[in-house]
């Protein structure tokens, strides 16, 4: 393994050589371009000096052959002034001078023209070869001030790799420093391992020779005493007591628990869904209290009154198979007895269904042929009518799987074991389905409910029962894909948990092995309870030490809960009081009541008579009764308050006769306002009880992740420690190739400078040179 990794270490150094070799080629193929390039450019210098001078010494010949014509021109235009006073006085000599001064002016002004000529055309080459001469020295300086920044970026970089380099020297110096004091304790360590190895094999033979001796011995005990392997054959492995995982047993109760609240809130919801329905036929779309309904509707609507039979018998199973599951026993489908009693009220429920199905069809397609139903409405009960058959449809196929999970219990080849994952699978399957056509349901009653609501003979009845229905409706939908998303989200659990049994078998092979396995547990675990000595009660060090925590936290905070402990105290024997006092004043004014009510009674006797007696009477009980009050409330005492946290209740002596409608008034308004506080307060509490719940939840699951992160964080660091000890051995493999590559480096780094410096010195001459020219132009 060493000398692998060592070969391994060895051919990535070499690669890393190679690349560094390949870059140095690179770099020096750009040197030899950029040298070849500046003698390209120095040829070309010399070119244009010489070109240069061949133009500066033509346009010396020129100027000095210009100046000799100005000169020869000047002499002629004397001559020419010499020779017109003469002219006036011979002319005749002078026509003859003045022919031949003539034909010689001719010839000069031809030679002139000439050298005018010549002048110019020397003038445009020196123009061109004047700005010629500056584009070419615009182009040397800028590509010179491009190889100026290349050769600072170079030098960068040179210096950039030597510091480098100079680091990694550093580093893998104090590394090998390092790595050599680790290599010899390895060293020490590994004398004293295989020191440690021979020991070692030493003891493991005399191991192996002791248990070869005893493994003889016990073979022969096992075939002389023992009389049959209990493992070996499943039906007497199936009475074996398994293992008891106290961990899976609380999560299936827990599941269980979680189906039960599911199941009664599913039962809740189709309890209101067939009673609201019962209320809608009495009253559309005949009411009831008006005319009478149609026979089918009567019938139906007697079928419809008999659902809580039927109905509520599921929420009784369920709560029967969930008291079944307890600590103690080993929950498996051939334990489970009480899901054969759950299967068998679901079956009841859909029989009844059944028998209701042709009946509400028949209802539907009567609100159909009425003579108000629209065609919008027609359609929508027409869907109704299909969800109905789904409905039916799904609750069959769902009974059916619960009946195959209920057969190992009681039939214990009814189902292979093969086959309960499958069985499983369609029951999330059909949990789905039903969830499906409940949200087709609610969708279409909703637009059924909107539709007639617009009818004019719809009464506001129909639209609180329509409403009703409605609310029982989505609360089914909910339910539903509540009980669906938990299904499928146990569904695992479920098909691993079937494997929960007798060790070394297949599992179960009929419900009676398993009574008489739970038979067997309760035996042991009397047993073990009877061997187990009592121990002193004490706290687990775990528990102590996370009490410890609320305990520091909460010292500061123990007074505060003291006097709020005193106060509720108070509060409670005030409430305690104050409720034996409206006791007594409930007594009371019940009393008062009753006799009230006899003198009304009485009273109204007594007016019977005639109605004209009746209304004199009347009038003179008026005057009589406002005289009387008068007088009453002159001598009547003050009222007596009565103020308290429940509330504030005025009390008269016995002398007076109140009204009666007032005060029953007063009484009502008051305990009706109370009860709506203390429904309020009762909701409160609710609500953070919820809140608390879910926020521990949300804590336990939060400790959850941060111990898994834990456990990933723990192999990060074995995985990093062993990263770190591999490349500490890398680093001692390649310490001496980059010595060497640093070696090459500095050698080519050193090559060149002294081109870079031969370059600077001819760019420098032909600056030199270039600006000489540019003088010499200029002063031209």
């Amino acid at each position: 393994m060493a000398s692998a990794e060592l070969q391994g270490k060895y051919q990535k150094l070499a690669q890393e050589y190679s690349k560094l070799r390949a870059q140095n080629q690179v770099l020096k193929k750009g040197v030899v371009d950029e040298q070849a390039n500046s003698a390209a450019l120095k040829e070309q210098l010399k070119m244009k000096d010489q070109s240069l001078r061949k133009l500066q010494q033509e346009m010396d010949s020129l100027t000095f052959r210009n100046l000799q014509l100005a000169k020869r021109v000047e002499l002629l235009q004397d001559e020419l002034a010499l020779s017109e006073p003469r002219g006036k006085k011979n002319k005749k000599s002078g026509e003859s001078s003045s022919q031949l001064s003539q034909e010689q002016k001719s010839v000069f002004d031809e030679d002139l023209q000439k050298k005018i000529e010549e002048n110019e055309r020397l003038h445009i080459q020196f123009f061109e070869a004047d700005e010629q001469h500056k584009h070419v020295e615009a182009e040397l300086r800028s590509r010179l001030s491009t190889l100026e920044t290349e050769a600072a970026q170079h030098q960068a970089v040179v210096d950039g790799l030597t510091r480098k380099y100079m680091e990694t020297i550093e580093k893998l110096q104090n590394d090998k420093a390092k790595l050599e004091v680790k290599s010899q304790t390895l060293e020490k360590e590994a004398k004293e391992c295989r020191l440690r190895t021979e020991e070692c094999q030493l003891q493991l033979k005399n191991l192996h020779e002791d248990l070869s001796s005893r493994l003889e011995e016990s073979l022969s005990i096992i075939n002389e005493k023992l009389p049959f392997n209990d493992t070996k054959y499943s039906q007497y492995n199936a009475l074996n007591v398994p293992v008891h995982n106290r961990r899976h047993q609380l999560k299936m109760r827990d599941i269980a628990g979680q189906a039960l609240a599911f199941v009664q809130d599913l039962v809740k919801a189709l309890l209101n869904f067939h009673t609201y329905t019962e209320q809608r036929i009495q009253i559309f779309p005949i009411d009831s209290a008006i005319d009478t309904i149609s026979p089918l509707n009567q019938k139906f609507s007697q079928y419809l009154h008999e659902n809580a039979s039927y109905v509520r018998p599921l929420e009784e199973g369920m709560l029967h198979l969930f008291e079944s599951i307890t600590e103690d026993t080993v929950t498996v489908l051939e334990t489970t007895v009480k899901l054969k009693t759950f299967s068998e009220h679901l079956t009841s429920y859909i029989c009844f269904l059944r028998k209701i199905l042709p009946y509400q069809l028949k209802s539907l397609e009567e609100e159909c042929d009425a003579s108000l139903c629209t065609s919008a409405l027609r359609a929508r009960n027409l869907e109704l009518s299909q969800d109905m058959k789904k409905m039916t449809a799904v609750f069959e196929k769902l009974q059916t799987y619960i009946a195959l999970l209920a057969l190992p219990s009681t039939e214990p080849d009814g189902l292979l074991r093969t086959n309960y994952s499958s069985v499983l699978t369609n029951v999330g399957a059909a949990l789905h389905g039903f969830h499906d056509v409940m949200k087709d349901i609610s969708k279409h009653y909703s637009q059924k409910a909107t539709i007639e609501l617009e009818l004019p003979t719809t009464t506001q009845k129909l639209i609180t029962t329509n409403d009703c229905i409605l609310s029982s409706v989505v609360a089914l939908t909910n339910g539903a894909g509540k009980i669906a998303s938990f299904f499928s989200n146990n569904v695992d659990f479920f098909i691993a948990s079937l494997s929960y049994g007798p060790k070394t078998g297949s599992g179960f092979i009929s419900p009676l092995s398993a009574e008489c396995m739970l038979q067997y547990k309760k035996k042991a675990a009397a047993y073990m309870k009877a061997l187990r000595k009592p121990l002193l009660e004490s706290v687990p060090y775990e528990e102590a030490l996370a009490n410890r925590r609320v305990l520091l936290s909460s010292t500061e905070s123990r007074e505060g809960l003291a006097q709020q402990v005193q106060q509720s105290l108070e509060k409670i024997s005030k409430l305690e009081q104050e409720k034996e006092h409206w006791m007594l004043e409930a007594q009371l004014a019940k009393i008062k009541l009753e006799k009230e009510n006899q003198r009304i009674a009485d009273k109204l006797k007594s007016t019977s008579s005639g109605q004209m007696v009746g209304v004199a009477q009347e009038k003179a009980a008026v005057v009589t009764a406002t005289g009387q009050e008068d007088a009453s409330a002159k001598a009547v005492p003050e009222p007596i308050h009565s103020t308290s946290e429940i509330g504030i209740l005025t009390r008269t002596s016995d002398s007076e006769a109140p009204d009666v409608e007032s005060r029953e008034d007063l009484i009502r308004n008051h305990y009706m306002a109370r009860i709506v506080e203390l429904t309020s307060q009762l909701q409160l509490a609710d609500s953070k009880s919820v809140h608390f719940y879910a926020e521990c939840r949300a804590l336990s699951k939060r400790l959850a992740l941060a111990e898994k992160s834990k456990e990933a964080l723990t192999e990060e660091m074995k995985v990093a420690s062993q990263s770190i000890s591999r490349l500490q051995d890398e680093l001692t493999t390649t310490k001496r190739s980059y010595e060497d590559q640093l070696s090459m480096m500095s050698d080519h780094l050193c090559s060149m400078n002294e081109t870079l410096s031969k370059q600077r010195d001819e760019i420098d001459a032909l600056k030199m040179s270039s600006k000489g020219n540019s003088k010499k132009n200029k002063s031209r």
